[in-house]
C-alpha cells in the first residue's frame, strides 16, 4: 500500500499540452473499500488524471504507483492486467456484439489465454455473477448498441468488473441517467464497496450522487488541486463554493 493506505496513488503529477498546463502538481490516493471522488468544473484535469493512471498519457512530472510498486512507465495494457479497469464518458461498447458478448469479451482481454479459450468456467461463473449483480439477465441477448444511455452505462461498468478490477475509475457514470437509474447507480456501488476491496476513483458532475457515495473527494480547478476532504468538509469549503458547487444543488 502506498501513504496513507492507498492501493493507487498518484504524487506530483504535472502533465502540459503545448502551453495547457492540464495537471500541476497533482495527488490523488484510491483506497480499498472506498470511493473517492475527483470533481471540478470543466478542463479541470479530471479525465487527464485518469489517462496518467492508466499510462494513456505519461506525466511530465510525479510518479504513479500501485499496491507499492511503481508502475509509472508501465503500458496501459500491464496496468489493466495487474487490477486496474475504467470507463469512459462517452460509451465504449462493442454496439455489434449482445451485452453477454461484450462481457465475455472484457473477461479474455483481461485475463492471460482469454482469447485462447482458456479459464471458460472461471469467464462464465465471472460473467454470470456480473449479470446478477447489475441486473442485466433480460439484456443478455440485446445488442450493445440498441440499448438507451442507461443500460449500456451498466453494460461499461459490467465490462469493467469482468476484468476482476482491484481499482475501478469511473468516468462520470452517471451522465444521461435518470432519477430512477441514477438511484440505481448508487446502490450498486455502495453495495461494491460493501462487499469487497474494490478502490473506486469516480468523476462525476453529479454532486448529489457525489456526495452520497464518496467517503473522500479531491477538487481539481485549473489543473490543480484546491481542496480534499470528506463530502461534509467540502460542501461546507468556501474555495470550492466559489470555484464549483456554487452553482451545484448539492443537497
Amino acid at each position: 500500500m502506498g501513504e496513507h493506505g492507498a492501493l493507487l496513488e498518484a504524487t506530483g503529477i504535472a502533465v502540459r499540452f503545448g502551453g495547457l498546463q492540464a495537471l500541476d502538481g497533482v495527488d490523488v490516493g484510491v483506497q480499498p473499500g472506498r470511493i473517492t471522488g475527483l470533481i471540478g468544473p470543466n478542463g479541470a484535469g479530471k479525465t487527464t488524471m485518469f489517462n496518467v493512471l492508466t499510462g494513456l498519457v505519461p506525466p511530465l512530472d510525479g510518479r504513479v504507483t500501485f499496491d507499492g510498486t511503481d508502475i509509472s512507465r508501465w503500458a496501459p495494457h500491464r496496468r489493466a492486467r495487474t487490477g486496474i479497469a475504467r470507463t469512459f464518458q462517452r460509451l465504449e461498447l462493442f454496439g455489434r456484439m449482445t451485452v453477454e458478448q461484450n462481457l465475455l469479451a472484457a473477461w479474455e482481454s483481461a485475463h492471460r489465454g482469454g482469447g485462447l479459450g482458456r479459464g471458460k468456467q472461471s469467464c462464465r461463473r465471472r460473467v454470470d455473477e456480473v449479470v446478477d449483480l447489475l441486473g442485466l439477465g433480460s439484456l443478455a441477448d440485446r445488442f450493445a448498441g440498441q440499448l438507451p444511455t442507461g443500460q449500456g452505462r451498466l453494460v461499461e461498468l459490467g465490462r469493467a468488473l469482468c476484468t476482476d478490477p482491484r481499482v475501478l475509475l469511473l468516468d462520470e457514470p452517471g451522465s444521461g441517467l435518470d432519477a430512477a437509474e441514477t438511484e440505481r447507480l448508487c446502490r450498486i456501488l455502495e453495495g461494491l464497496v460493501a462487499d469487497t476491496d474494490l478502490a473506486v476513483l469516480l468523476v462525476e458532475h453529479d454532486m448529489p450522487l457525489v456526495m452520497r457515495v464518496c467517503q473522500a473527494i479531491t477538487v481539481l480547478d485549473f489543473g490543480k488541486c484546491i481542496a480534499r476532504g470528506t463530502p461534509e468538509q467540502i460542501r461546507a469549503n468556501p474555495v470550492v463554493q466559489a470555484a464549483y458547487l456554487g452553482e451545484a444543488d448539492v443537497a
